[in-house]
């Protein structure tokens, strides 16, 4: 498969031909400061700039009360001008993400997390366009989906399942033989819990087996590491960082091209 990095860059020529002519604008609205998050909010900034689309990012102190912010969602929600947004997570605790999600309009919902959104969440919508345009074999494939949340796990088992593949979803309560079973018979594994060495090199892997690590953390020496140990023995592992990162933010930039139609 193609690098995650050349594919996007690419993508990103193709999208700035295409919106040469358009005027699209959107929101990123940012609560407080989290190191992680402003580096996020940069990089999409900076891919929607690259693409002709502006974005305005609206930073909020991390002092503000829930209902104050809601009611900046509601004016975000009201305005012409704006074709889509995103807030920023995550949230500050005094703050409940539930109600932001369901507080944000679903016809400007660039994340894909309201329940009656108009677009997909961007993580499994990124990981899905990529596997697509690399024009992976999906039908009859055993797909393994570690997680059920409902902006990754859920949503990436039903994409899968529309492309006929066998889905099997492991979580917290998988007993350690069933998951070994899942994965050793798994053509594609998709992993999305944030939780270092869901799968080591002790676990038996087919060697066609297409791995996509959504998790992010940080191993002994302070470095971004995935879910998954890197350098396993299957066909194509998607790195961390450098991988779906990059697909996430460019399914927001597709989730708000789709909007503004």
């Amino acid at each position: 498969m193609q690098v995650i990095k050349e594919y996007v860059a690419e993508k990103k020529e193709k999208l700035k031909k295409e919106l040469a002519d358009k005027k699209l604008v959107m929101v990123i609205v940012q609560v407080g400061h989290v190191p992680a998050s402003d580096r996020y909010v940069r990089n999409k900034i900076k891919d929607a700039e690259e693409v002709g689309i502006e974005c305005d990012l609206i930073n909020l102190p991390e002092t503000i009360s829930e209902d104050d912010l809601l009611v900046q969602l509601h004016i975000l929600n009201s305005r012409r001008d704006v074709d889509g947004y995103l807030v920023q997570l995550p949230l500050p605790k005094h703050i409940s993400e539930e109600k932001v999600k369901l507080a944000i309009a679903p016809d400007k919902d660039i994340d894909g997390f309201h329940p009656l959104s108009k677009t997909t969440p961007a993580t499994p919508l990124g990981i899905y366009n990529y596997l697509k345009d690399m024009n992976y074999d999906f039908v009859g494939k055993n797909a393994v989906v570690i997680g059920r949340s409902n902006i990754v796990g859920k949503p990436m088992a039903h994409l899968l399942l529309k492309e006929s593949c066998n889905v099997t979803v492991l979580h917290s309560k998988t007993k350690e033989a069933d998951k070994a079973f899942y994965l050793e018979h798994a053509d594609l594994i998709v992993s999305a819990v944030g939780k270092r060495n869901i799968i080591t090199p002790d676990y038996e892997l087919k060697p066609t087996a297409t791995i996509i690590d959504v998790g992010i953390n940080q191993n002994d020496e302070g470095k971004l590491c995935g879910d998954i140990e890197q350098d396993l023995p299957v066909a194509f592992q998607s790195p961390v960082p450098s991988g779906v990162g990059l697909l996430t933010r460019m399914s927001v930039i597709d989730n708000l091209i789709e909007l503004s139609k």
